[in-house]
């Protein structure tokens, strides 16, 4: 399962998605996002889902590495459809006791659902096409006009790439503790939830303790590098916008339209 998380991980490549600036990747991220949950039709729904299969078609990688992680998320989306059946009024459709299913609570689960896996599928694409120096550089450029007001752009875009980026390092440690602990005779797959959440103590501690000894080996390193912060800083690659980073945004643009004439007509 934890393999299977692949939020914070980057794939180098050639593709379009890849070669897009990430200032323009982080603007069609957050416009996505503020479509998808504009929509309410069924066919607003179908229509950016192809989109989305198109966006992963356009970063070239592979089909089963994509929706890889999805997986993670099958018991948040379970339990939202649950929720959504029992929770919401309107007519009843099936009913057990004091437990009923609407009609409605079908509907909005159905897209609840849809909406969360969309939503996984491309936040996923936005790491996996986007190396960490380059999501640092393009958050630093976007919040860079709010510096006039006392707002430290490069310090939040770089505490919000490395955290991202400790996702996978993270992972991967609890998965090598974990084997660790089961070859000590831990156990946990088996039992209830009590038992199994207790289980997992053996593993945080560890865990914890590993966590702050790669932070404090980070500073380090950023030290020994003379790091001060943004003040002066150079960089290798600077960021330019292309003819196709215009493209991307004129799409964008217009999927969120279509996002708001859905939600008005629907």
């Amino acid at each position: 399962m934890l393999k299977d998380i692949t939020l914070g991980q980057y794939v180098p490549g050639n593709s379009l998605l890849h070669r897009l600036d990430p200032r323009t990747k982080i603007i069609g991220a957050m416009i996505y996002i503020i479509s998808l949950f504009l929509l309410k039709s069924l066919v607003g729904y179908a229509a950016i889902t192809i989109f989305t299969l198109a966006l992963v078609l356009l970063s070239a990688l592979p089909w089963s590495y994509v929706l890889r992680g999805i997986r993670p998320v099958f018991y948040i989306v379970l339990f939202t459809l649950v929720l959504n059946f029992f929770l919401t009024p309107g007519e009843t459709v099936w009913q057990l006791g004091p437990l009923k299913v609407t009609d409605e609570g079908i509907r909005l689960g159905i897209f609840m659902g849809w909406r969360l896996l969309l939503l996984v599928l491309s936040t996923s694409l936005l790491t996996l096409t986007s190396s960490p120096i380059a999501l640092t550089d393009g958050i630093e450029y976007l919040l860079r006009p709010f510096k006039k007001i006392g707002v430290p752009a490069h310090e939040l875009a770089m505490m919000m790439t490395i955290a991202l980026r400790f996702i996978p390092t993270l992972l991967e440690e609890t998965d090598k503790i974990m084997k660790a602990q089961m070859a000590r005779g831990a156990d946990f797959e088996t039992g209830n939830i009590v038992k199994r959440a207790r289980g997992m103590i053996p593993l945080l501690v560890p865990l914890f303790v590993s966590a702050f000894r790669r932070a404090d080996e980070l500073a380090t390193a950023m030290e020994a590098r003379c790091y001060r912060g943004g003040e002066g800083r150079t960089r290798l690659k600077e960021l330019h916008f292309a003819g196709r980073d215009f493209m991307a945004l004129a799409v964008s643009t217009i999927l969120l339209v279509l996002s708001v004439v859905d939600r008005i007509v629907s």
